[in-house]
């Protein structure tokens, strides 16, 4: 069956000589397994210049009505990119994101409220010209609310710290496990929940503390998925946003 869509490009592996497997988030299946022919000609109709990370792409699809790999007819734009390709900060906050969301993201089916938003979250990086350093904090904290992982914030009084384990503030001083982080950590972090896009470039970090964050977050996330690796992305961001 020929299906219509609309994908978020997370992740592509060459297969074989002949041949592109893509994973994708889309508006209709949610995370979906994609194959395509390497294109042999210039008029080929399924181009790898469109499957750049969280390129937005509308295609048409040869339903597998076994589960898993669709086979990919015709893929085009979205919508054309005005910077988020040209931008080398932008571009490494999309490798990251992608990889990141290719690991966070198993669930299949339709979910239009996370779709929207990774869709909204690129557009807006895409268009906006400065202010964006703290955009990959705010969008995996954002993200967190998507996959039931969103912290309890309601706690937080000033000197209380973070459990990770249980993402919840606390003033208590005993620590049954390993997972909390010190009182001036946990005032960033509790910061970083207050953030959105509009208002992130309000609350300034130095590129320190911004990775630092970056970290408790990637620990956040594999103490809450299993099986959440280490991302080889994760470095490319280090040196980024003096």
């Amino acid at each position: 069956m020929q299906q219509k869509d609309t994908g978020i490009v997370l992740h592509t592996l060459k297969y074989n000589d002949t041949s592109l497997i893509i994973e994708m988030y889309t508006s209709l299946l949610g995370r979906s397994s994609y194959i395509a022919p390497l294109p042999r000609s210039k008029k080929s109709k399924v181009k790898t210049s469109l499957f750049q990370p969280l390129s937005l792409i509308e295609f048409e699809a040869t339903s597998n009505p076994k589960g898993g790999l669709h086979r990919l007819k015709e893929v085009k734009p979205y919508q054309t990119f005005a910077s988020l390709p040209y931008d080398p900060y932008k571009s490494a906050i999309a490798l990251f994101l992608a990889e990141f969301l290719y690991r966070a993201i198993r669930e299949e089916g339709q979910n239009a409220p996370l779709f929207h938003y990774i869709l909204h979250s690129i557009e807006w990086l895409d268009s906006c010209t400065g202010g964006f350093a703290n955009f990959h904090l705010v969008f995996l904290m954002r993200l967190s609310r998507f996959l039931g992982l969103y912290p309890n914030i309601e706690d937080y009084t000033e000197g209380s710290r973070f459990d990770l384990l249980n993402a919840t503030f606390s003033t208590d001083t005993r620590t049954p496990h390993s997972h909390y982080i010190n009182i001036e950590e946990s005032a960033q972090f509790y910061q970083l929940m207050r953030m959105n896009y509009d208002t992130m470039h309000l609350f300034k970090m130095n590129r320190q503390q911004r990775f630092r964050c970056l970290e408790l977050i990637n620990e956040y996330y594999r103490l809450h998925l299993p099986d959440f690796p280490t991302l080889k992305s994760l470095d490319v961001l280090k040196g980024l946003f003096d």
